[in-house]
């Protein structure tokens, strides 16, 4: 199967927090459970730069190049042959261009929403500077982040592999049909933080009053990942 879209993704922020799983029950599609570690449930807030974006093998013209921000958790489906595939789901995507986000919520009801933003990375020999800005809600929500300019691969039994590495995501389509879709990438290096970070996000702004709690809340783990190229493959029905 030929990929739907393939492009890069690069200098990938994740932000994640425990929440009580209750909190994320009303989300989790029919069908999937929560993928819960030491007995709790994770959000992340993501953000990173698509780059080089070809729909079909087709580059669309300013379309190319631009930052993607999310919240998303962790889920698992097991099909009736006992077979176990590990994803996520996502909350709400934030992209500056209408007709990504008209693309993404029509073939793949994704909850894309379209605003102003944009990202910023400043490399030297020994560090990385990574900037994103979002306006929305009335609002500009910033983040800035310092990391080596080193990577290392983490063990695949570190609490960061668990984060960053998911082949699956997954929703509800028009119809509400469980559905699936597939990402492949190969497994990312990260860049440790090197000094204290700056998050100026208000969480209820742009994700509703019920996540005004991650304001107050401190990250379970931060994780910069260098990213890669990507394919996206067209999404199925599934069993439920």
């Amino acid at each position: 199967m030929k990929p739907f879209l393939t492009a890069e993704w690069r200098n990938l922020i994740l932000i994640t927090y425990a929440v009580e799983p209750e909190v994320l029950e009303p989300y989790v599609p029919k069908g999937l459970v929560l993928d819960l570690l030491k007995g709790k449930a994770y959000v992340s807030f993501v953000a990173f730069d698509f780059l080089r974006t070809r729909v079909k093998g087709i580059p669309i013209p300013f379309h190319v190049n631009f930052p993607e921000v999310n919240l998303r958790f962790y889920v698992r489906y097991r099909s009736k042959e006992g077979k176990e595939k590990r994803g996520v789901v996502f909350i709400r995507e934030f992209v500056p261009k209408y007709m990504i986000a008209f693309v993404a919520n029509t073939i793949y009801n994704e909850p894309y929403l379209s605003t102003k933003m944009n990202s910023q990375v400043n490399i030297s020999s020994e560090e990385r500077v990574i900037k994103h800005q979002l306006y929305y809600g009335g609002q500009e929500h910033s983040w800035k982040f310092f990391c080596s300019n080193t990577t290392k691969l983490p063990t695949e039994d570190s609490t960061e592999h668990f984060f960053k590495e998911h082949e699956w995501g997954f929703g509800v389509n028009h119809k509400g049909k469980l559905m699936e879709y597939k990402v492949e990438h190969p497994i990312w290096n990260i860049y440790p933080l090197t000094k204290r970070f700056e998050l100026k996000v208000d969480f209820g702004l742009l994700y509703g009053e019920q996540w005004s709690f991650l304001n107050q809340q401190i990250p379970y783990n931060i994780t910069i990942a260098e990213g890669s190229p990507i394919k996206v493959f067209p999404g199925s029905i599934l069993e439920v």
